[in-house]
């Protein structure tokens, strides 16, 4: 059975002398883990989850995302633009209608869920 690696720890002298003196007889690296492992150490790093709020709102626009087809939409109107092949019917005026509106809802969504003011 393999032991873990060991823990290095660096200490300025008077660190180490202070915690010699707290340690008295006890091994510095026992007094050290009794002090650290305890079960009243404080604890200084807590893992952050987002708000629900945020989660939710970011949610809704990976749904919007995946639901829609404005990318590849907006990605036919830029080939047809380049080759010179755009024909501006209803139909098209409508899809660039509607994929800018969810672009522009996906843009405040985000800001909103980031804490950003538009």
């Amino acid at each position: 059975m393999s032991r873990p690696a060991p823990f290095s720890l660096r200490l300025s002298d008077e660190e180490r002398k202070s915690l010699e003196a707290k340690a008295g007889s006890m091994p510095l690296a026992s007094y050290i883990k009794s002090v650290v492992l305890a079960e009243d150490a404080p604890k200084y790093r807590k893992t952050k989850k987002p708000p629900v709020a945020e989660q939710r709102l970011l949610a809704e626009v990976l749904a919007k995302l995946g639901a829609t087809r404005s990318a590849n939409n907006l990605n036919q109107i830029a080939k047809a633009i380049n080759q010179g092949t755009l024909y501006l019917d209803d139909e098209l005026e409508t899809d660039i209608k509607t994929a800018l509106a969810e672009i522009a809802w996906m843009r405040v969504t985000l800001m909103e869920a980031l804490g950003i003011k538009p």
